[in-house]
């Protein structure tokens, strides 16, 4: 990374980072509460899903968003698959991406930006080989450059491949651009599943 991207990274875009996830949860905030209160009445309870994710150099840190499934189990306990246990307001909430909004208070923490790598499960760290590796060189983002180039619908060497591309070319202008396709993608319910998933299929490694 130049030194010009470090700077960017360090000071302006954790300035910028900061300064937009506290306008966005005080504007959002009757969305907030709103969703919140339709996950508990359509879902229960907990309304927020928390999940360990690797952020910034490999640190794990625990994701909020809101829930958009069930918690739906098998005969033996154990809970289905997630298309079983997605249901049709949870879809409805993913498409609008209103499921993310929580994340604004991991922006806010420093734990993630609003534009990175998505923060991926913390089991595919060992999966990763060393160019993928770098993905973690930066935070994770709300959306990022694959989430514009497809989202689901990639497949995950081009996915990976467009979160390299992003630690390389990282910048304001690049970040700017790619928050102005994030409102396009968003509006238009781009890249949501991916062709035989209604979520993206697990990382099973490079092997």
């Amino acid at each position: 990374m130049k030194s010009s991207q470090k700077v960017y990274v360090k000071y302006i875009k954790r300035f910028f980072d900061f300064t937009v996830s506290i306008i966005a949860i005080c504007v959002l905030f009757p969305v907030f509460l709103l969703v919140a209160v339709l996950v508990r009445v359509k879902l229960g309870k907990p309304v927020i899903f928390t999940q360990s994710r690797p952020g910034l150099n490999e640190k794990i840190f625990k994701l909020y968003k809101f829930r958009t499934m069930t918690n739906k189990k098998d005969s033996k306990g154990e809970l289905l698959s997630d298309e079983a246990r997605l249901t049709k307001f949870g879809k409805k909430l993913r498409a609008t991406s209103l499921d993310e909004l929580p994340e604004l208070f991991n922006i806010l923490k420093g734990e993630m930006s609003l534009v990175g790598p998505r923060p991926l499960l913390v089991e595919y760290i060992t999966l990763y080989n060393e160019e993928q590796k770098k993905r973690h060189n930066v935070r994770p983002g709300l959306t990022g450059w694959a989430q514009v180039n497809g989202r689901n619908c990639l497949g995950w060497d081009e996915r990976f491949k467009k979160d390299i591309q992003y630690v390389h070319k990282i910048s304001f202008l690049f970040d700017c651009k790619i928050l102005l396709y994030t409102v396009k993608a968003v509006l238009k319910k781009e890249g949501i599943s991916s062709d035989s998933s209604e979520t993206m299929e697990d990382f099973k490694g490079n092997g």
